[in-house]
């Protein structure tokens, strides 16, 4: 399970170092992405969960009278999204915790891709956007759908020993938190006419010269993957490795290593009404 101060810590690092890659990875789920955002009204837009930027630059370069903040809670991925940013004079990047941030001016526009799943009161976070956002804001998502329709999430799982059980909270945090639409309905306190769009993908681990050495250098460094081959025993990491392998090549076809992704592109209207 991952969680908001994890961000703040070694996975936000690991994020910022592996930008280039895991902006390849949702390539085309991105693209999906731009195109509904495509679709809405809005002048004052923010990206909740920036990341490394690439949502941020790419709506700031496509809606020049536009005037686009991204925030993260992590320090690392901004510094990198601020230097990928650069020149881009609507665009610009901070470091915030956006359940208690107060923007400058109230956005009219809320977009993230995959970057609200990691809350511990989603509610209360969703309230509070609504809150300070402009009368009748939109906002428009991505996160993942159910694991099992994710090949990457449950081939690699199938490598790793099963987890110990743990209890569930009421509001998990983690890549798949908002898969059940029911659970994202409650979670997004103030907000209402919620849609879901289904959209598949081709979650790309690694392209290029190398494609199974990138997607390799990727999971060693983002997710479960990258966690087993940190804590597992000597002995136990090296099987490990030579399974992923394994996996990786069985799923490159020279050019590309990828796996079948699905997630929901969501939208909703906030119930601020009043100045």
């Amino acid at each position: 399970m991952t969680s908001s101060s994890d961000w703040q810590g070694t996975v936000g690092r690991n994020w910022a170092a592996e930008w280039q890659r895991t902006d390849t990875s949702f390539s085309e789920l991105t693209l999906q992405l731009l195109a509904a955002i495509a679709r809405e009204q809005g002048e004052t837009i923010v990206d909740i969960g920036c990341g490394a930027g690439e949502l941020s630059i790419a709506v700031a370069g496509m809606r020049t009278d536009s005037r686009v903040t991204g925030c993260d809670i992590s320090s690392d991925l901004v510094s990198v999204a601020t230097g990928r940013g650069t020149g881009l004079h609507n665009l610009s990047f901070t470091v915030a915790d956006a359940s208690v941030w107060q923007p400058d001016a109230a956005p009219d526009l809320y977009v993230s891709r995959h970057g609200v799943m990691f809350f511990a009161d989603p509610p209360a976070v969703f309230r509070h956007l609504g809150a300070v956002a402009a009368p009748g804001a939109r906002i428009v998502f991505s996160c993942f759908r159910a694991a099992a329709l994710n090949e990457w999430a449950v081939s690699i799982a199938g490598l790793l020993p099963p987890p110990e059980p743990v209890a569930v909270p009421v509001f998990p945090q983690g890549p798949f938190a908002f898969a059940d639409p029911d659970h994202v309905r409650s979670c997004m306190a103030g907000w209402h006419d919620v849609d879901f769009t289904p959209v598949n993908f081709a979650y790309v681990a690694g392209a290029g010269d190398d494609p199974v050495a990138e997607a390799m250098a990727l999971f060693g460094r983002i997710g479960p993957s990258a966690f087993a081959m940190r804590s597992l025993p000597e002995a136990e990491r090296m099987a490990f490795e030579k399974r992923l392998r394994e996996l990786v090549e069985a799923h490159s076809d020279g050019a590309r290593v990828t796996f079948r992704a699905a997630a929901w592109l969501i939208t909703a209207t906030s119930d601020h009404n009043h100045g």
